[in-house]
């Protein structure tokens, strides 16, 4: 399967999920608001300044960190992404759009000063789990490529309790990505795998 139908699944997947649950945190396929939050805080962490900077939130559904994002830095552009139109119109709805919020399905070949995603490596679906890895390390890439200062982004850990792992999930090893992180993109990548979730952050700087 190529990366168009394995987006195009990922698309159909979310687009449903936002139809049957409307702007929530189950709208983007989380738990909870509290558990969403709390990534958004893990996320934000490779951020290093208060004012005069981008942000791409990669993956933003409706666009829920953005409110957070407002609230804790001065000054920012704020760009949000997904492949879902449906999601991209619920958060026009509800954020607006101007100079320092804008909502994309395509970005070409924009950089910013970070990257931001969450989320958007947990549903592999029906994909073999080389095939999904391909895709990750792919998409990992695109993130240094755009992100001038840094990126950030969470999967959920093999280290989950067994009974509640799900065959379309796509469970990692932190220790591979952290590996992976340090050689292919910057000296300086930490694993937040410290919080009250089944899952972990990896944060990529670009300098310190």
């Amino acid at each position: 399967m190529n990366e168009k139908q394995i987006l195009d699944q990922v698309k159909d997947y979310y687009s449903s999920k936002i139809r049957e649950h409307g702007v929530s945190a189950k709208g983007v396929d989380w738990n909870s608001e509290a558990s969403q939050n709390l990534r958004f805080v893990q996320l934000l962490k490779v951020i290093n300044e208060s004012s005069d900077f981008s942000v791409l939130d990669y993956g933003c559904g409706y666009g829920a960190m953005l409110e957070m994002v407002k609230q804790d830095f001065r000054k920012v552009q704020y760009f949000g992404f997904d492949i879902s139109e449906e999601m991209l119109l619920k958060a026009r709805e509800i954020f607006g759009e101007n100079d320092s919020i804008i909502w994309a399905s395509n970005l070409g070949s924009q950089e910013f000063d970070y990257v931001v995603s969450s989320g958007i490596f947990n549903v592999k679906l029906n994909q073999d789990q080389n095939t999904w890895l391909d895709y990750i390390v792919k998409t990992l890439e695109d993130f240094n490529q755009r992100s001038k200062k840094g990126f950030s982004f969470n999967m959920l850990s093999k280290y989950s309790d067994r009974e509640y792992m799900r065959d379309y999930l796509y469970y990692a090893d932190p220790s591979f990505f952290l590996d992976y992180c340090k050689r292919e993109f910057s000296k300086y990548v930490a694993v937040l795998h410290d919080y009250a979730l089944y899952e972990f952050t990896i944060i990529v700087k670009k300098n310190i």
